[in-house]
């Protein structure tokens, strides 16, 4: 016996041959559990450092002594080592300078690992300080480095404060200055008004008389309490000069660099009450100051000159010059006493130094909370500011050399003014992809921009010129679309793919479900909705699309993949959902649905963070990340492996003439079946690891005796195997096939392989078959080459007659058609008026030997409709046929199928019916048959059945049965009555009706009225001939233009006007008559009275002849030649004769006079005498005796 490889016909249905796939173990989970009260996985990012794999997660309520600062842990993900997280006390760390509050700072809300350096960025969008009065939260940023050491803070929004300065009070301590203690309440007065501490104002003070004493240098005291106590404690130094031009140069040479900061603001306070006793040096000093960008205050105390009487004018003239601005920075006060009437005022002008920082960047990012997004770019770190410019947000950025604030303006075109109050939260999440064109660009979104959320892309300078080069708009009021972004690098070039938008909050079916957008990315940097993804049918308020991450390709195809999370699934206990990508795009199905309840019972929010970029347990694949409310879960990825089947039989047919062994009783063929087995690895697997399968046989023998049977089984025979990868398994499956009459069709033999545990070890490649269907042909009892050479014979009639079969009536000798019978019509066919269809006798023939697949093609004309087939012999024979749609003329029949055996012969019928929507002259019916065989005489397999149609046609010509009669008067006043020269009107109608079953077209219908006398009178006048079915018919109305009067013309000899007496007025119509209707043709006008009257005529007759008529080429005949109807019009003329006045006298005295005789014949007889007076006389006579 040879070995024969059977065709494998692959299932495409999953349930027949294709496994699911579920690539994310779910049993056996890691879950890590942290402080559900500090907000434990609200972030998680995967992260490798110290030589070693870790999960860092975000716990933004953590707290750091009594504040609230939020914190991120690390927490081991070495199966070798303790899985204890440890906080990294990031919300210890402070920045310097600056008086902070930390509590709710929110430390870790968001994470951005850096692959590159192993170094991560875990920001607290909420950290704010103090800047006098106001609390500005800016946010900022904690860079750790790869040995989890902080290197550095990232604080892009951050500004120095409007109070930061370093104020210098020179004071005049010079004996003329009395009461000191009035100088003291002013000093504590004004210090209390000061922001004083880290990041604001810092104050020294100095003293002058003769000489210049530093009281405390400006970093001495940190707190308004520490300076004023200092205050408190300066005594008066006392002198007999007053040398200002001294102190105010110590202050600007010395008291500056005692703890001055170079990049705060310099103000100098001075105060005294006399002139200077250097004056001269005065100038030289306020230049000096002047040029070190000091400003100056003066304030001039008047307490020594009026207690004197002295005039001040010089005095506050050298105060005015030492001031900055002399209107603005100069004041005065009577004595010492009145200096604490000037707190108010001096404290203002200071205070109005604020407003523009050095850095000119103008009030808007007070409220920034930079760092509630975080994303690491290759010279830097993006950084999401929701609250900037009013809550219209901004993206800022950090590099080494600096940070990066685009100005306000950069967002006017896509944020404009007019809609600043909505708040659109720009920065809410940030990302970027890397376009052909473009190379790396920048994206951020806007989930409240004008309540439906916008997403925008943008280039981003380190100069900060930011320019918005595309933006994608929100479609659903509230959706909060673009509140998270996912970038996707399907093949893994360096190019993104797509887009993923995220729109957590959309609304649909009466739930707040989620949906998340599909958008291309072209070459030019465009982006196009591609689709969207959805959650599953079941899902309700389940914010599908809060948490977003690509991960590396899990099922081996190369294209990375996706995964959703949605953490308000199932009642809050939450839900993720993982795409696969394909070469096209995202599937919009989701691959595997993992719930929270699928893992634990106890997990909330499960989804709000999403993170897959390691091999964490070092099989190769990449492994997931996920967060939760308190806790992370950790879930592996299963290795992905292809099963490939092979099966061959022995022998390589069935041949049921060889019965080789006895089963059950019975002889049978005895056969074997070699199925071979082979797994390949389509995702990272261990060369040693061991596949457990289970192997399923069957045949597919739907029947209650089925042809082959297994023999160490009844119906299916399944085996559990354990195999290598790449290593083949095979094995015999031996069976027996029964004696039986369908060895046409071939038995198909099938094997289904599954794993033995699904949940554990790798997994089948879900796009490829698990099943093989293999078909074990019969012998087809033909030559040992297995060609059969069959020769078909195709014969065919049909029951049209010919015209000569037609004619040979003896009622139709007469006939148009059949006047004409000439040798050339022979093919022509005939169509009776009442034939609906056609009958076609076919007898198929096999004089060769056996055919497979016989196929009988039909097309037919389109004036025919198919209407069935039916076999005639033998009856046992089945003819299916198809067509190729509900309105094909093709059809396709498969004869006694699977095979039509040597010398049978196959008789049947077709049947077809005539259209009545399509009218043809010609039928054409081709038949043609088929085989899998090589035909021997293939022209005998055709037959084409094409004749020309002659289509009777049956008319029924009638007219009006009763015609109108017309008598007028010879006299001039039987015209009165009508205008011009009309006279009465007639209306008279023919009616054609099609009793047949086919449309006639192009009917002509001719009318000739024999109106005209040979002089040239018109008797009548044809105003209108009307068709009541107007489709498909048009009449042409006789126009008639008669010149001059009618004429004098004596007809009394003439009785009627025909063809021979007169002249005709013709009319036509085209008509179209649709089967089984009727059409009526209205002839209206009027007789001509004036001409009629000129006319000597007793009686005349009108002949009105009308006739219907076809073209000549017309595939349509009619019975007659040319059928013809004649309508009389009878017209009649009375003489008007004179009855002379005599005649009417005597008439009248005759008539009087026999009524006289007549009126006497009667009374003579009785007849005035009245009956009913003699009964009245009787009834009294009766009623007089009756008394009595």
């Amino acid at each position: 016996m040879h070995k024969f490889l059977c065709i494998m016909i692959l299932s495409q249905h999953a349930a027949s041959g294709f496994s699911n796939c579920f690539t994310i173990d779910t049993k056996k989970a890691q879950i890590i559990h942290g402080p559900k009260e500090a907000q434990f996985g609200y972030t998680v990012q995967q992260h490798e450092a110290v030589d070693q794999k870790w999960l860092l997660v975000g716990a933004p309520f953590e707290k750091s002594g009594e504040n609230q600062t939020g914190d991120v842990y690390r927490c081991p993900l070495d199966s070798k080592t303790n899985t204890n997280c440890s906080r990294l006390n990031l919300g210890d760390i402070s920045l310097k300078n600056v008086l902070e509050h930390k509590d709710k700072m929110s430390l870790g809300m968001s994470l951005a690992s850096n692959p590159k350096d192993n170094s991560f960025v875990a920001c607290g969008p909420l950290w704010a300080y103090e800047c006098g009065s106001s609390l500005y939260s800016t946010g900022i940023c904690s860079k750790v480095d790869n040995t989890f050491n902080f290197t550095r803070s990232i604080a892009p929004a951050f500004q120095r404060c409007e109070t930061y300065m370093d104020i210098v009070i020179v004071l005049d301590g010079s004996n003329s200055i009395y009461p000191w203690f009035e100088v003291q309440h002013f000093l504590i007065s004004i210090l209390q008004k000061f922001s004083i501490g880290p990041g604001q104002i810092q104050v020294g003070i100095v003293q002058y008389g003769e000489r210049v004493v530093h009281e405390f240098n400006l970093n001495d005291f940190h707190t308004v309490e520490e300076v004023v106590t200092a205050a408190q404690n300066i005594i008066q130094r006392g002198g007999e000069e007053t040398r200002t031009a001294l102190g105010i140069s110590v202050a600007r040479s010395q008291a500056f660099k005692r703890g001055g900061r170079p990049d705060a603001r310099k103000v100098m306070i001075v105060i005294t009450d006399g002139e200077s006793h250097d004056s001269p040096d005065l100038q030289k000093v306020v230049e000096e100051s002047e040029k070190d960008n000091i400003t100056l205050y003066g304030i001039a105390v008047l307490g020594y000159y009026n207690r004197r009487g002295i005039n001040p004018e010089a005095f506050l003239k050298e105060i005015k010059f030492i001031a900055t601005d002399p209107e603005e920075h100069f004041f005065n006060v009577t004595d010492e006493s009145a200096l604490k009437d000037i707190v108010d005022a001096l404290g203002e002008k200071i205070f109005s130094l604020e407003g523009t920082n050095q850095n000119g960047t103008a009030f808007g990012l007070q409220m920034s909370q930079a760092g509630f997004s975080s994303h690491i770019v290759e010279d830097g770190v993006l950084v999401g500011a929701v609250g900037a410019y009013d809550w219209n947000g901004a993206v800022l950025k950090e590099t080494q050399n600096g940070k990066v604030i685009p100005p306000k303006s950069s967002y006017i075109k896509e944020f404009p003014e007019e809609l600043k109050n909505h708040g659109a939260y720009l920065g809410y999440v940030v990302s970027s992809v890397v376009s052909a064109h473009y190379g790396q660009l920048h994206v951020a979104g806007a989930p409240r921009f004008n309540h439906t959320g916008k997403v925008i892309i943008f280039t981003l300078t380190n100069t900060g010129n930011l320019t918005i080069l595309h933006s994608l708009m929100g479609q659903q009021i509230g959706s909060y679309y673009g509140s998270e972004l996912a970038p996707l690098d399907q093949d893994e070039d360096g190019l993104t793919d797509l887009l993923l938008v995220a729109a957590p909050m959309y609304f649909s079916r009466g739930w707040e479900r989620g949906r998340v957008y599909i958008y291309t990315l072209s070459q030019h940097g465009q982006f196009d909705l591609e689709g969207i993804l959805e959650a599953s049918d079941q899902a309700l308020n389940s914010r599908f699309g809060s948490a977003m991450s690509s991960l590396p390709d899990l099922n081996g195809d190369s294209y990375r993949e996706l995964v959703v999370g949605a953490p308000l699934e199932d009642d809050h206990r939450g839900a993720i959902y993982l795409f696969y990508s394909q070469h096209n795009g995202i599937h919009p199905k989701y691959k595997q649905r993992i719930a929270a309840v699928d893992i634990s019972p106890s997990l909330q929010y499960f989804g709000r963070s999403v993170h897959g970029a390691m091999d964490i347990n070092g099989d190769g694949l990449t492994d997931l990340s996920v967060g939760a409310l308190g806790a992370a879960v950790m879930l592996w990825s299963r290795s992905v492996v292809r099963v490939h089947i092979d099966v061959y039989f022995e022998p390589s047919k069935v041949n049921v003439f060889n019965k080789d062994c006895v089963r059950g009783g019975k002889e049978v063929a005895c056969m074997a079946a070699v199925v071979c087995v082979t797994v390949t690895a389509r995702t990272p697997i261990p060369d040693t690891q061991h596949v457990a399968l289970r192997q399923s046989c069957a045949f597919e023998e739907r029947r209650y005796s089925p042809r082959a049977v297994l023999d160490d089984a009844e119906g299916q025979l399944s085996t559990d195997i354990t195999i290598l990868i790449e290593v083949p398994h095979c094995e015999h499956v031996y069976f027996h096939v029964h004696e039986t009459v369908d060895y046409t069709r071939p038995i198909v033999f099938t094997v289904d392989m599954g794993l033995q545990k699904p949940e554990e070890g790798p997994v089948l490649d879900d796009r490829w078959p698990t099943s093989l269907r293999s078909e074990l042909p019969f012998w087809n009892g033909c030559d040992e080459d297995d060609q059969c050479a069959p020769d078909l014979i195709l014969q065919s009639t049909n029951d049209l007659l010919g015209r000569r079969q037609f004619c040979a009536w003896r009622e139709r000798t007469t006939w148009p058609l059949c006047a004409q019978l000439g040798e050339g019509l022979s093919n022509e066919r005939v169509v009776e008026a009442s034939r609906k269809r056609v009958l076609v006798e076919v007898r198929l023939e096999n004089r060769g030997e056996n055919a497979y697949n016989t196929q009988l093609y039909m097309s037919h004309s389109a004036n025919l409709q198919f209407s069935s087939l039916l076999v005639k012999t033998p009856p046992d024979v089945a003819i299916e046929c198809q067509a190729e749609d509900s309105l094909s003329l093709k059809r396709s029949c498969n004869v006694s199928a699977p095979l039509l055996r040597s010398l049978a012969q196959v008789t049947f019928r077709l049947e077809f019916d005539f259209s009545r929507s399509i009218f043809l002259d010609y039928i054409q019916v081709l038949l043609k048959v088929s085989s899998d065989g090589e035909e021997m005489t293939p022209e005998d397999n055709i037959n084409n059945i094409d004749h020309p149609l002659r289509h009777e046609t049956d008319l029924l010509f009638t007219r009006d049965s009763y015609p109108p009669r017309f008598e007028i008067k010879s006299d001039s006043d039987s015209a009165q009555g009508f205008s011009g020269h009309t006279g009465p009107t007639f209306n008279l109608s023919y009616q054609i009706q099609n009793l047949g079953l086919f449309p006639v077209t192009n009917l002509l219908f001719s009318l000739q009225v024999f109106a005209v006398t040979r002089k040239n009178n018109h008797l009548l006048y044809i105003s209108d001939i009307d068709v009541d079915e107007t489709t498909g018919s048009r009449c042409v109305v006789p126009h008639v233009t008669v010149l001059g009067l009618p004429s004098e013309e004596d007809l009394s000899l003439t009785p009627q006007l025909n063809s021979s007496t007169g002249v005709a007025l013709s009319a036509q119509c085209r008509l179209t008559l649709h089967p089984q209707r009727h059409i009526r043709v209205a002839v209206t006008g009027w007789l001509k009275l004036h001409t009629l009257l000129m006319i000597n005529f007793k009686a005349l007759e009108l002949v009105m002849t009308a006739a219907i008529e076809l073209r000549p080429n017309s595939s349509i005949f009619l019975h007659e030649e040319r059928p013809t109807r004649h309508i009389i019009l009878e017209i009649r003329k009375e003489d008007d004769y004179k009855i002379p006045i005599w005649i009417i006298i005597g008439s009248t005295l005759g008539g009087l006079q026999l009524l006289a005789l007549i009126v006497l014949a009667l009374w003579k007889l009785g007849f005035f005498h009245r009956q009913r007076r003699r009964e009245e006389e009787q009834i009294r006579n009766e009623k007089t005796t009756e008394e009595r």
